[in-house]
């Protein structure tokens, strides 16, 4: 039997923290199936989906917290039971100036309308024109039974105004 677990990482940020996970899954003959790592507010960041015999997580454990002694902080969590995972039935990016409270008015909306995020990554940069800082964002969404891409296009652009967003709709 197999377990999987996830890696929840953190640490300051620094060349060879990814090598160092690696080395902790491989040397407790885990697979490494799936990531994502970042550099987020000046910290490494990010979390690891590692599959493994049920017998060697305490293994996975021991190399871990070889790890967690050189600086990076890690943190092991079962993974859910996985169903199949639906196609994402609709995918936006998003820009605009940056101010406080975008990223809630969009979820609240999603939420509203029972859409769950499969994906999302969000940062700013400074405008090309004004120098200003725009907010950037993109996700892939997973429409519940009887929603339509439709129905969520036209509640998200409902807002974009308010918000003052431009919104790019993909699949």
């Amino acid at each position: 039997m197999t377990t999987r677990v996830i890696l929840n990482v953190i640490g300051s940020d620094r060349p060879g923290l990814t090598q160092a996970l690696a080395d902790a899954v491989l040397n407790a003959d885990g697979n490494w199936l799936e990531s994502h790592l970042s550099r987020l507010g000046g910290k490494f960041v990010g979390a690891v989906l590692v599959e493994l015999d049920d017998g060697k997580l305490a293994s996975l454990e021991q190399h871990v917290r070889k790890v967690d002694a050189s600086g990076l902080q890690v943190a092991i969590a079962f993974a859910g039971d996985e169903t199949e995972r639906a196609a994402p039935g609709l995918s936006f990016e998003l820009v605009g100036q940056d101010r406080p409270g975008i990223v809630r008015e969009v979820t609240s909306v999603l939420a509203a309308l029972g859409v769950n995020i499969e994906d999302f990554t969000s940062a700013t940069e400074p405008s090309a024109h004004s120098g200003e800082q725009l907010f950037k964002a993109s996700a892939s969404l997973t429409l519940p039974a009887g929603t339509s891409a439709d129905q969520v296009r036209d509640a998200l652009e409902a807002i974009s105004g308010e918000i003052m967003v431009d919104l790019d709709f993909g699949g």
